[in-house]
């Protein structure tokens, strides 16, 4: 299970999102941003811009309660305030790399984190050192034993760049969160075609159905009749991701119960 959480600036907090025992839950603070507040390059020093409630203390709280909760970093995001965010083909990659396994290990150490989730959203030059820098600095990290986890979150206006990175890095990279709500498919035979075509291009075994609440693409419970129907199609369903913790409180997180439970029911029944 993974939920992206402190987006939007709003006071969320771990401790009110509903974790269930026996499966695997990932809370991804959102976003760790190479960029100063102005949203200008900082050639790889990550600086955190999540939600102010989430501190380090509430990252180390929710984990001790939760021994099976492990917390993300999201790099980038679509935008810092007003300014959208556009990956940069840094003067001197290596650089860049060191100065991005220098951060996000002080990042690491101060919240606690297991990980991070690569959410780069703007690409303006083709053929650019993206794959690269990426996927070197998920090896530098992980080599290193500063993460255990990465993750990349595409969506149908990023594949490109983003199967480069999972073709050349995929021994590194453990999921693909492909932003599905993106597509719009409305139905579950839509979310099932959607769904192929990133099996094709990503590793199945790898990608993650995804659910934006109260946002675009498929709605409702029409996305649990589509992740039986992945099923039903001989698809695993190995986890859901959900963007976001921010909005699901105003449901009550129903999403996120009924999330865990399908693939609680799932894990018992296969």
């Amino acid at each position: 299970m993974m939920e992206y959480i402190g987006a939007t600036g709003v006071p969320v907090t771990f401790e009110s999102v509903p974790v269930k025992d026996g499966i695997d839950f990932y809370f991804i603070l959102s976003f760790a941003i190479d960029a100063d507040s102005t949203g200008d390059p900082q050639n790889g020093v990550f600086s955190p811009y999540w939600a102010p409630s989430l501190t380090p203390e509430s990252v180390a709280a929710i984990k001790q309660e939760h021994p099976n909760v492990k917390a993300l970093a999201s790099l980038s995001g679509w935008s810092l305030n007003d300014k959208v965010l556009q990956w940069y083909d840094p003067e001197d990659p290596e650089e860049w790399i060191s100065n991005g396994v220098s951060s996000l290990q002080s990042l690491a150490k101060t919240y606690h984190l297991d990980g991070i989730d690569i959410d780069y959203e703007s690409f303006p030059h083709p053929n650019s050192s993206f794959a690269y820098c990426i996927g070197e600095l998920i090896t530098r990290l992980k080599n290193q034993s500063i993460i255990t986890t990465a993750t990349i979150a595409p969506y149908y206006k990023t594949a490109e760049p983003y199967i480069e990175l999972f073709s050349r890095y995929s021994t590194v990279i453990d999921y693909v969160n492909h932003q599905f709500y993106t597509d719009r498919v409305r139905t579950p035979r839509g979310y099932l075609a959607a769904f192929k075509l990133r099996a094709e291009q990503f590793d199945g075994e790898k990608l993650l159905p995804s659910y934006e609440v109260n946002g675009r693409g498929i709605q409702g419970d029409a996305f649990f009749d589509a992740l039986k129907l992945l099923e039903e199609k001989e698809f695993d369903v190995n986890g859901v991701m959900i963007f976001s913790a921010d909005a699901s409180a105003s449901n009550g997180y129903y999403y996120e119960v009924q999330s865990q439970n399908f693939l609680l029911n799932s894990t018992t029944t296969s």
